[in-house]
C-alpha cells in the first residue's frame, strides 16, 4: 500500500512541475502580446483624424 501512494505522490509531483513551467511560459508570451498591442495602440493614435 505504501508503495503505492509513494508512486503516485512521485507521478503527481512531477504533474505539477510540469504545468507549473507550461502556466510560467503562457504567462510570458500572454504578457509579451499585450505589450505589442498596446504599443501598435499608441503608434496608432497619431493617424486619427477628428
Amino acid at each position: 500500500m505504501e508503495e503505492k501512494t509513494y508512486k503516485l505522490m512521485g507521478s503527481t509531483g512531477a504533474l505539477n512541475i510540469v504545468f507549473g513551467i507550461v502556466s510560467i511560459i503562457a504567462g510570458v508570451a500572454a504578457g509579451v502580446l499585450l505589450i505589442v498591442s498596446g504599443a501598435k495602440l499608441l503608434g496608432g493614435r497619431k493617424k486619427i483624424l477628428f
